[in-house]
């Protein structure tokens, strides 16, 4: 083998592991289960669903839609099947911008869960 193509392989195998190690890394501060798998399932949907507008860190403010840490069920309910807020509650923001989400109907109970 010629030694600049011994230097490349050399150097695309150190890459390689350096990005096997940081993915690594980063998948393991992804947490495991909590537990509950209520919650768990809630945090896949909290995932699949709602990340595109709220923060990965659901106490967080997402790029569009507020901190939802400690929604209530009344309130998940109201925004994801109705698309509105419940009696008396006072919005975090004065938007209206989410559109109501009813192929989440089932999955409320556990994303309150996640939520808690």
């Amino acid at each position: 083998m010629r030694p600049e193509r011994h230097g490349k392989l050399v150097a695309v195998r150190i890459a390689s592991s350096v990005f096997v190690l940081a993915l690594s890394i980063a998948l393991a501060g992804c947490g495991g289960s909590s537990g509950n798998p209520v919650a768990d399932r809630g945090k896949q949907v909290y995932l699949s669903q709602c990340i595109s507008c709220h923060a990965v860190d659901p106490a967080q403010a997402g790029g569009v839609g507020p901190a939802v840490k400690g929604s209530s069920r009344e309130l998940l309910e109201a925004k994801l099947l109705r698309g509105a807020y419940p009696p008396g509650y006072k919005p975090k923001r004065p938007t209206q911008v989410m559109p109501p989400q009813p192929q989440l109907a089932n999955d409320i109970d556990a994303l309150a869960a996640h939520l808690k």
